[in-house]
């Protein structure tokens, strides 16, 4: 078992997976080559990189302190007690090869030794081992950023123990939350090898075909199943001489052409290397992005890419999209045609080289590059006759690989073998997946909003279907109905989760709420704030456990809903809050009660705490608008109990949340509702004080002011004596408070804009 972790090397990727490590909860030693006044200055310089890196590399950076550092000439004893150290060193032989001779006369004979090489061959780094060293060691090739990226290649190489090779993959898995791929020793592994590849065709093929920057990544982002950041965006973000290096690098090892074209190289010599230098391929100018010109070297403000073939293809799916893609007129068509097939063509040459199966290629992809559909399932969606054909249209002799597929890479639950065979896809051990499900005829109830579905083992779940997964009328009534279902039918309990890749739920439907408002529909809407409420209170105190599987954005309703189940199974990666000021409202699906009840209860056993402190939480988390970066920081916000759980793995978290339920199921009982202490007017007394200071200062604006004074009066209990009142009288001021702002001009305008644009307005 991995108790403890040691990294040598604390440069941009070294600290990285030090502070992803450390975010799952195992200490760490962070090591690297002594400085000059302070002899561990490089390793500090690592951790604070990694403290002050955007995205933020720790999940809590409270953890940072469990991080031990020091340098490898007085300190490298610290990892005599590590189960599994990574080296993160300079991408050189034999600095690496040095410090592994190092290493062996001071591990224990149980650690396991990895390094994070991008492409040095594991037989090149072994070369003078002993043979118990040898087992213990392999390839882990992590991608930057750590937390942020999913795939971690692993590198076994024919003298890796496969107890190693299986604990390193556990360990990756479900504590790490990476998802794994096997890559053969070669040169680049599998991602880089494929993705590299297919970046310097990018920019070769838009010079051939007269093409601008701008123009290849409106290309090769969204409508190919790619990022956003798409070819040119990615290499900024990555940097120039990264880009470079590694180019350098996969042409010495293979003897392949991965040159660069002579502007590129120029733009690095010249130190405009992306995002780091300010100025890369794109360069931003007061606040607008400029791009490059590859002429002449000189930016000018981004163009927009507009055409009426690619407005209609964006909202196909990838699977319809790519055929057509592949046919749009004049230069457009001609790049993605020859693009298409370079790069298809090479993945069908170079996979049996790289990887143990097609399968692990496609993930690579996915996983590493962030890509929608890996190469094969691409060209399943192109068709392989189609294929074909394109290969002929550009010289391209048909591969071996292609010869041996019957009709599809990938068909009836099985995957084309290497060796011409046919073989089952293979399962993963605790996934659950909602599409194999849905496949297997495990719906039990559905609408265009939502449905309920079989998890086996007694457990249901409520998936919703809406765009972000807002919830609306249609949502609350299948929720209501899959109440009823779970108990009628005897089923132990309840999962509310979906595998959306972006959003557990963004909210509330603001679109539908600003319409009836602007109609004047008032009971309506007095109504549907109460079925809110009465949905999120059903969650709470229904006769079976709800486990809610939050992820991604958690935003407003989607919060509130997961404040009111019995258990919490959040992925790592979860960004919640209740965020319906920053649209000129405050929460009324029972989240300004549930922040006041957990926080007064929290101070309820110290009888000389101030109740007061209680409210002012609350008060600052809604007002503010505050939202986690992750599920570490949503516990410390009060989002998330202690009680509640964390699953690192995204892959993992539908199976862990049906887990928690059958474990609350056998002696279940709905709680007793409580009783809430609230303080009345001296509690708002405090905070008119605060929220008018606060206007004084010119912080606020008017408007701004009205929110605060509305949540301030549903956390103070109104204008009255301190006593206790029930759920429901605090309910009701919420309903009343959301309709007295949604009345007012400025939250109306507040919401039009942000349905608009997707941001917040300050009016």
């Amino acid at each position: 078992m991995i108790k403890k972790v040691g990294v040598v090397g604390a440069g941009t990727m070294g600290s990285g997976i030090a502070a992803l490590v450390v975010s799952a909860g195992i200490p760490v030693v962070l090591l690297d080559i002594p400085g000059i006044e302070d002899r561990n200055e490089v390793a500090k310089r690592g951790l604070e990189r990694a403290l002050k890196a955007k995205p933020a590399a720790f999940m809590d950076a409270d953890l940072a302190r469990y991080v031990e550092i020091g340098n490898t000439e007085d300190d490298l004893g610290k990892l005599a007690d590590c189960d599994w150290v990574v080296e993160a060193i300079i991408e050189k032989p034999e600095p690496k090869r040095a410090l592994y001779e190092r290493l062996e006369g001071i591990l224990k004979p149980t650690a396991i030794i990895s390094s994070n090489t991008s492409g040095i061959p594991m037989r090149v780094l072994l070369e003078g081992r002993s043979e118990g060293f040898r087992r213990r060691f392999l390839g882990t090739h992590f991608f930057n950023p750590p937390r942020y990226l999913h795939l971690l290649e692993l590198i076994p190489t024919p003298e890796t123990d496969p107890a190693v090779l299986g604990e390193i993959r556990r360990f990756g898995e479900r504590i790490l939350g990476k998802g794994t791929v096997l890559a053969k020793d070669s040169p680049g592994f599998i991602a880089n090898r494929l993705g590299v590849y297919g970046m310097v065709q990018a920019v070769r093929l838009m010079e051939k075909h007269g093409l601008t920057i701008d123009e290849v990544d409106a290309l090769t982002g969204p409508l190919l199943g790619r990022p956003n950041s798409a070819t040119f965006r990615t290499a900024d973000l990555t940097g120039l001489d990264v880009l470079k290096l590694v180019t350098e690098e996969l042409a010495q090892a293979t003897g392949e052409d991965f040159a660069l074209p002579e502007w590129v190289l120029r733009l690095v010599e010249e130190g405009r290397l992306g995002e780091k230098t300010g100025a890369g391929f794109y360069k931003r100018v007061n606040g607008e992005i400029h791009t490059l010109d590859y002429r002449t070297l000189e930016y000018a403000p981004r163009a927009k890419v507009e055409l009426p073939e690619l407005r209609a293809l964006r909202d196909l799916p990838l699977a319809e999209r790519l055929p057509k893609v592949l046919e749009l007129p004049g230069k457009y068509g001609a790049f993605m045609k020859e693009l298409f097939a370079r790069t298809a063509h090479y993945t069908l040459e170079k996979a049996p080289e790289i990887a143990y199966d097609l399968v692990s290629v496609d993930q690579a992809l996915e996983w590493g590059f962030g890509w929608e559909e890996g190469p094969f399932r691409n060209m399943d969606a192109l068709g392989l006759e189609g294929l074909r054909h394109l290969f002929a249209q550009h010289g391209l002799p048909e591969p071996e690989l292609l010869k041996k597929a019957q009709g599809s890479f990938y068909r009836n639950g099985t995957y084309l073998g290497f060796d011409g065979a046919y073989h089952p896809l293979p399962g993963r051990e605790g996934v659950i997946s909602l599409k194999a499900l849905k496949s297997e005829g495990k719906t039990l109830l559905e609408s265009k909003e939502a449905a309920l579905l079989d998890l086996g083992d007694g457990v249901a779940l409520l998936e919703f279907r809406t765009k972000m997964n807002a919830i609306g009328e249609g949502v609350i009534r299948m929720l209501q109905k899959s109440l009823e279902y779970v108990e009628e039918k005897g089923y132990v309990g309840l999962v509310i989760g979906n595998e959306d890749p972006r959003a557990f739920s963004a909210g509330a439907n603001l679109a539908l709420i600003l319409s009836l408002a602007q109609e004047g529909d008032w009971d309506e809407l007095s109504l549907a704030v109460r079925q809110f409420q009465k949905a999120s209170m059903s969650l709470r105190y229904s006769p079976f456990p709800v486990v809610v599987a939050p992820f991604g954005l958690t935003l407003g309703g989607g919060a509130e809903f997961t404040l009111h189940a019995d258990g919490v199974q959040a992925h790592a990666e979860l960004y919640m809050g209740l965020v319906e000021a920053g649209v000129g409202l405050l929460p009324a699906g029972g989240g300004t009660k549930e922040m006041l009840l957990r926080f007064t209860q929290e101070l309820a056993p110290y009888e000389e705490a101030d109740p007061f402190e209680g409210v002012k939480r609350a008060f600052n988390l809604i007002a503010l608008a505050k939202t986690s970066t992750s599920a570490l920081e949503a516990r410390k916000m009060g989002f998330l109990r202690d009680r509640d759980r964390i699953s690192m793995n995204r892959n993992f978290l539908i199976a862990d949340a049906k887990r928690r339920v059958l474990e609350l199921a056998p002696d279940y009982r709905p709680p007793l509702p409580p009783q809430i202490r609230v303080l009345g007017s001296e509690a708002l007394g405090n905070l008119r004080y605060a929220v008018w200071a606060f206007r004084e200062a010119g912080e606020i604006s008017d408007h701004d002011m009205k929110i605060g004074l509305e949540i301030a009066k549903v956390l103070s209990g109104g204008d009255g004596p301190a006593r206790e009142v029930s759920e429901w009288d605090l309910l009701d001021l919420e309903r009343e408070a959301f309709l007295n702002l949604l009345g007012t001009r400025k939250t109306q305008e507040r919401i039009a804009y942000t349905l608009k644009t997707g941001k917040p307005l300050r009016n």
